[in-house]
């Protein structure tokens, strides 16, 4: 039974992209209103009113679906379980994608506190020296956006969140500008990614 529980209180996906005013329901809790970027958990029940859209990364499988409104569907392991309405857009994301995903909410976090907290100007930093495997990760993470890219849908930033989250991991934010940018141009409200280009903007002043 314990077993059980957990299951259910896993993090199975992240929400990518929101527009309108979703809700959802967790366990026993009462109805709340979705957030961008927020994780969801197996058995969330989604409500996506008539005009409005949701699109979910699964972390198992990189499953990403794309409810239309009005539709309702619970979260499973790696996919949801529709409800009502039409079915989901899907598409699958390569396999070195959804792990990084999943880090997303935490890189949202790093730059709030570290605006909040008064963040150092980039002048005295020196660039980082990679070794050769790390530019070939960053290479091999350039690659697989540029294809990502080209096959997701206009307001899909689940391609420059990936590699953004890659090129944080070296502090490569002279890389990370067109990227933020890139986000800000595709979702132009979302206050999440506004963070992140004022977040980067101070790392490369």
């Amino acid at each position: 039974m314990a077993a059980s529980v957990q299951a259910q209180n896993a993090d199975v996906g992240l929400i990518n992209m929101l527009n309108g005013d979703i809700t959802y329901v967790s366990g026993s809790s009462p109805s709340a209103k979705a957030q961008p970027f927020m994780k969801v958990r197996q058995g969330d029940r989604f409500t996506v009113p008539a005009g409005g859209q949701l699109r979910v990364v699964y972390f198992q499988g990189g499953r990403q679906e794309t409810y239309k409104g009005p539709a309702s569907f619970r979260a499973g392991m790696q996919s949801g379980e529709a409800g009502s309405g039409a079915a989901p857009e899907v598409a699958t994301l390569p396999s070195s994608v959804p792990q990084r995903i999943s880090q997303v909410p935490e890189l949202v976090q790093i730059a709030k506190l570290g605006r909040s907290g008064g963040v150092a100007v980039r002048g005295a930093e020196r660039p980082p020296r990679l070794t050769a495997e790390q530019l070939a990760e960053v290479k091999t993470a350039k690659g697989i956006y540029g294809k990502m890219r080209a096959q997701s849908p206009s307001d899909d930033i689940t391609p420059e969140l990936y590699l953004y989250s890659v090129l944080q991991d070296y502090l490569l934010y002279d890389d990370m500008k067109p990227v933020v940018e890139e986000m800000a141009k595709r979702q132009p409200g979302n206050s999440e990614v506004l963070e992140l280009v004022a977040w980067v903007k101070s790392r490369t002043q």
